[in-house]
């Protein structure tokens, strides 16, 4: 199966869900609308007043980040970051994680980069860290969670601080796993060495095109993530039962193992989840805020099956493995000294 298939079925089973999701709100309201104390028509305008504000206030962010993503794309070359990084494997992953929070390149984009570095000669666990870090340490998330969360500070500060430490501790504990061996699926032609070359001399690409058109292609990638997610996130919001929503998210553990598991489900490009986890500010404790936040752009559904693409599947298992637990023990030690 191709990358392009894989994401064709992983949008039929996002649409799945939301209407699994859609139909089970439903059935554990159904009393509530007899009774009427939940009518049809409230619903309706709550769950369009709360999905817009989310999607109005995401857009421009994702807008910014694809331009600056494509631009990256298309202009610099891998071979520049190479120069930036240690021999030595520790002292690599510092900065790998700093150079990680220079460029804006989603979940998505990220891994396709971090395969041909890795292909030019780059470690693995320096990958690893581009992989984690370069997806939320950059300035439009830095922006739009400073945006989504202004009267609150400390979601921003907790995200970077989190984000930064963590790459580094995933990149160490990967490298002891797997060394320098290769993990990499190659195709028959990659390792044959017969890549077919051009007939005729190539025209030169313009790279203005070249750029638009891959921001073109992310911004539509990225906006029905969005739109799932804040439609998700307004049906919780209008049709979940409030003191359901206070026991789950007023309990440490399994409100951060909820917010997990659901940024793992929405698969919600960096730029915009902060506008889609502000939603649930006033139900949720900010520790399981923050662990959606730093969770889903290190590992979601669209990413993970894009890893099973272009890695082997027992450097995918133990990256799930390892990003999980590191990311649920760190926060709940976060909300149990700091917050």
């Amino acid at each position: 199966m191709n990358l392009k298939t894989s994401m064709s079925s992983l949008m039929k089973d996002l649409f799945g869900v939301v209407l699994l999701v859609f139909f089970l709100l439903l059935f554990f309201n159904i009393e509530r609308f007899k009774e009427g104390t939940l009518p049809i028509s409230n619903v309706m305008l709550n769950v369009n007043t709360i999905f817009l504000g989310i999607v109005i206030e995401a857009v421009p962010f994702i807008l910014l980040g694809v331009f600056v993503s494509a631009v990256i794309q298309i202009y610099v070359s891998e071979n520049t970051l190479q120069r930036y990084l240690p021999k030595n494997a520790y002292m690599a992953l510092l900065p790998a994680a700093i150079l990680g929070a220079i460029f804006p390149i989603c979940e998505c984009a990220i891994i396709p980069v971090v395969r041909r570095l890795i292909k030019k000669g780059m470690p693995l666990h320096v990958g690893v860290v581009f992989l984690v870090a370069a997806p939320i340490l950059n300035p439009v998330v830095a922006a739009s969670t400073f945006y989504a969360f202004r009267t609150d500070l400390t979601v921003l500060y907790a995200r970077m601080g989190l984000a930064f430490v963590l790459a580094i501790i995933i990149g160490a504990i990967m490298y002891i796993i797997f060394k320098n061996k290769d993990q990499l699926k190659w195709t028959k032609e990659e390792l044959t060495g017969r890549v077919m070359a051009p007939i005729g001399t190539p025209k030169k690409p313009n790279r203005i095109k070249l750029t638009l058109y891959h921001a073109a292609d992310e911004f539509f990638l990225m906006g029905k993530y969005l739109i799932i997610g804040a439609f998700i996130a307004a049906l919780f919001q209008t049709l979940l039962d409030r003191n359901i929503l206070l026991t789950i998210g007023s309990n440490e553990w399994s409100s951060t193992g909820v917010m997990m598991a659901f940024a793992f489900i929405l698969s919600l490009c960096s730029e915009a989840d902060a506008f889609v986890a502000a939603s649930f500010g006033n139900t949720f404790t900010t520790g399981s805020i923050i662990a959606f936040l730093v969770y889903g752009p290190m590992l979601d559904l669209k990413n993970t099956i894009m890893l099973f693409a272009f890695f082997r599947a027992k450097f995918v298992i133990s990256f799930i493995i390892v990003v999980t637990v590191v990311v649920f023990i760190s926060v709940l030690t976060l909300q149990l000294l700091v917050l």
